[in-house]
């Protein structure tokens, strides 16, 4: 008996005490949903084209058939000098987006066996990178050469090989010393004074290379002029 009733006591406790939470409860239920209905669904500001499939492996649908499509020139080094690296980063992965798109319609076309239209854009493409590259590559060897004041990558200095060419040597890390490793006695830095003619003539061609390619380049400047005489008011730069 004395079980029994204090059984019962105790399920009215839990009576009272789940009728105050019900209580308590609904009004903040109804305050939350006023506020959920108070501010509605919205999406962050996004500045790039909300494309996130494969669909960005493939040009624009209102492209598709079309035999030239615009687009604008390349990126210069100079305008690529005056941007800050974090925008050349940002640019980077746009270059490198669009050339994957322009090698899949590349692809496509050859498996089609149809003209890519206008090939120039990959072309365009690849050049703005390159340029890119080499002024990411200037920025880092003017601050190597600010910090540490070596002019390559890798420290070292230039040197003469067996065959009196000038090469730069870099230098490395060796787990014995120089004078007591065979392997870095057996490098010559120098050139016997036999080869001194080879040099000479050596010279001579490249110098006789460099003649011959600017004459082909005067001569075709002067049929180009005579062909087209509108030309001819141009500066001409190879004369």
């Amino acid at each position: 008996m004395a079980v029994a009733g204090l059984c019962r006591r105790f399920s009215r406790v839990l009576r009272v005490a789940g009728a105050a939470s019900s209580r308590l409860t609904r009004p903040v239920l109804q305050k939350e949903t006023a506020k959920v209905e108070l501010f509605p669904p919205c999406a962050s500001l996004h500045v790039s084209f909300p494309l996130k499939g494969l669909e960005e492996f493939f040009d624009d649908p209102k492209n598709w058939g079309e035999i030239e499509v615009k687009s604008g020139d390349s990126w210069t080094v100079e305008q690529l000098r005056g941007k800050s690296s974090e925008d050349l980063h940002k640019l980077w992965y746009v270059l490198l987006k669009e050339r994957n798109m322009l090698l899949t319609l590349e692809q496509e076309a050859k498996r089609q066996r149809l003209p890519m239209p206008s090939p120039e854009r990959l072309e365009k493409v690849e050049t703005s990178m390159e340029r890119m590259d080499q002024v990411v590559q200037e920025r880092e060897d003017a601050l190597r050469l600010l910090q540490t004041g070596q002019e390559k990558e890798w420290p070292g200095e230039w040197r003469h090989d067996f065959l009196g060419r000038i090469i730069w040597y870099t230098f490395r890390e060796w787990p014995i010393p120089w004078h007591l490793n065979s392997k870095h006695n057996r490098k010559r830095f120098y050139f016997l004074k036999n080869v001194e003619p080879f040099n000479r003539l050596r010279l001579e061609k490249y110098l006789r290379e460099q003649y011959k390619k600017k004459r082909r380049e005067r001569s075709t400047w002067k049929k180009l002029v005579k062909k087209f005489p509108h030309l001819a008011a141009k500066p001409q730069e190879l004369t």
